[in-house]
């Protein structure tokens, strides 16, 4: 009776010892959302996105300053269970580089069957050391890549949509499925491939975070004040990495 007693009363400490963990864990996660940032917990991804040679110093796209964001990319993936890369992931001859068009030039802007595409340097091909993330990216835990821009005829900036936005890329799917209710977007470049992927993570409902520090822009013609703008217009905040906690 004594050890059948003393085993009921561990069995409902021990439940009760989950509860509280759980009731504190959704407290602190509502306290996060009540002071505008992120509750890093197994329901929050962060989204790294394009960190690649070719968007980097000395590569064929290069985003100034973009290797400035590795370490700091570093050291917040570290605070995260649940991280995704993006990797644009072109083959030779794609229709957005300003090679496959006669008499056209990197960022002329062209209309495609899916709208106005901007036109860039050749970049990240398929196997090339510019395709590759940067050497000294480290977020050993990562546990998947998507790859997107990968079909000849259409780009894809957002790790979500191709740029016909009905095409998916399965990221949607995945982050469902593991109960990701939250995404906090890092990477290259702020005012295109972070932009679309912060929009369209916020359009699947995520509640969704850009870690200003994080990312560096292109910024053509005002595309960066533009790209702020239209991420806060669907609820998508501009954070510090002191925001993260």
């Amino acid at each position: 009776m004594t050890d059948r007693f003393a085993t009921d009363r561990f069995s409902i400490d021990r439940r009760a010892a989950i509860a509280g963990a759980t009731l504190f864990t959704a407290a602190a996660a509502r306290g996060a959302a009540a002071q505008g940032r992120p509750a890093i917990d197994a329901q929050t991804a962060l989204i790294v996105v394009d960190v690649q040679n070719d968007f980097c110093p000395g590569g064929r796209l290069a985003v100034p300053k973009g290797d400035e964001i590795v370490a700091v990319c570093n050291a917040i993936g570290k605070r995260f269970q649940n991280v995704v890369f993006t990797q644009d992931w072109h083959p030779e001859g794609h229709s957005s580089f300003a090679s496959s068009h006669a008499g056209k030039k990197p960022f002329d802007v062209v209309q495609m069957p899916y709208g106005a595409q901007v036109l860039w340097p050749d970049h990240c091909t398929w196997d090339s050391a510019g395709a590759e993330f940067h050497e000294a990216l480290d977020i050993p835990h990562a546990q998947t890549i998507v790859r997107k821009g990968y079909r000849k005829e259409v780009d894809s900036y957002s790790g979500f949509l191709e740029a016909d936005r009905k095409t998916p890329t399965g990221l949607g799917g995945y982050l469902k499925e593991r109960g990701v209710t939250r995404a906090v977007v890092v990477g290259l470049a702020t005012d295109f491939c972070v932009n679309w992927t912060a929009q369209d993570a916020a359009k699947a409902g995520l509640e969704t975070f850009v870690v200003e520090e994080a990312c560096r822009a292109i910024d053509l013609g005002g595309s960066l004040d533009k790209a702020w703008a239209d991420m806060a217009a669907l609820g998508v905040k501009k954070i510090k990495t002191a925001d993260l906690g």
